[in-house]
């Protein structure tokens, strides 16, 4: 174990869909020191009962904003580890984005930096920074597969700053010497989410176009996620690595499709095979460069690659840290569709 019990932790993004989980993982751990920063002085129900259910352990909930360095500073004192889980919900453009992942990360960086106590910087990525383009189909996504090296053509804000987000982290490990862990979830589930992931497919016009077909959709149940986002943050021998984080028995797209149909809705859905969904994507993109921006390149070959080409998933490296799905994807989808059903 890289700490004691009674260290201080940081947790960013407490009370955000994985933080809340994150907290519960490292209270059942048994770690009586946790710091979570939060940016809203209204306490959501959820880290309410947390904190009633845990009156022995020093939860303290700390409001700041990762944009000030000040914040940064007393957030960040005295800290052991630091989970980095913040993400912004607003805007979702380049500029806001990068503003609110890579200089809020720079921020807490150099607040770390300053403290000189760190033992580990887990920043939570995404499945999202990896491209499929030079990969053939259905070779397996682990590790050691290239991220996206140009953000910008793929037009998907979110890869761009998880990318510049990671590359900070990995500046400052090799400059500072902080003591740093990537994770990289697929797609995490679980109550509290609701909706299909775009790796399915997506809705337009009033029907849902099926992409995914017999993809595999890399899942992750929430707790699962979470478990492999604590462990990183203690485990020995892990600084400077990257951990994807999957669960095992995933589903095709269409199979999960199929399932949510059935136990939570059904609508009108449309499948569109892999090679004519490559197809359409072409002619938009290439339609969008013709016509100098008046169709957005909302698809694009290098998105197509990234969440419809196929791939098959791998947790062998987080296996090898010690970790281990203890949710079952049947038992998963079972919570999830139930969440699903109450917000329908």
């Amino acid at each position: 174990m890289l700490i004691q019990p009674d260290e201080t932790i940081l947790v960013t993004g407490a009370t955000g869909f994985i933080g809340l989980s994150v907290v519960r993982t490292l209270l059942k751990r048994g770690f009586r020191n946790l710091r979570l920063l939060v940016r809203s002085y209204r306490r959501p129900a959820a880290l309410e009962e947390i904190v009633s259910r845990h009156r022995g352990a020093r939860i303290e909930v700390f409001h700041g904003d990762l944009l000030s360095p000040e914040d940064c500073l007393g957030a960040a004192k005295d800290a052991s580890v630091v989970y980095h889980l913040a993400v912004e919900k607003g805007e979702k453009s380049f500029a806001y984005l990068f503003m609110n992942s890579v200089l809020t990360t720079r921020n807490l960086l150099e607040a770390c930096v300053a403290q000189r106590r760190l033992r580990r910087f887990v920043n939570v990525s995404s499945f999202a920074v990896y491209t499929n383009c030079e990969k053939p189909l259905g070779k397996v996504l682990d590790e050691l597969c290239p991220v996206e090296q140009d953000p910008m053509r793929r037009g998907d804000p979110y890869c761009f700053a998880k990318l510049k987000q990671d590359e900070i982290v990995m500046e400052y490990g090799r400059k500072h010497a902080i003591p740093y862990v990537i994770i990289r979830p697929g797609v995490v589930y679980g109550p509290g989410s609701n909706g299909i992931t775009g790796r399915v497919g997506i809705g337009t016009f009033g029907v849902f176009l099926h992409l995914g077909g017999p993809n595999q959709v890399p899942l992750t149940y929430v707790d699962n996620c979470a478990d492999a986002i604590v462990l990183a943050g203690l485990s020995e021998g892990a600084d400077g690595e990257a951990f994807n984080v999957v669960d095992d028995d995933l589903p095709s797209s269409r199979k999960l499709l199929q399932l949510y149909k059935k136990n939570v809705k059904h609508f009108r859905s449309v499948y569109i095979p892999r090679a004519v969904s490559y197809l359409l994507t072409c002619i938009w993109e290439d339609y969008s460069h013709w016509s100098r921006g008046q169709l957005p390149p909302l698809f694009n070959r290098k998105i197509w690659h990234a969440y419809w080409k196929g791939s098959r998933y791998s947790n062998a490296k987080m296996k090898n840290l010690g970790w281990t799905p203890q949710i079952s994807t049947a038992d998963g989808l079972i919570r999830y569709f139930e969440s699903c059903r109450e917000q329908v």
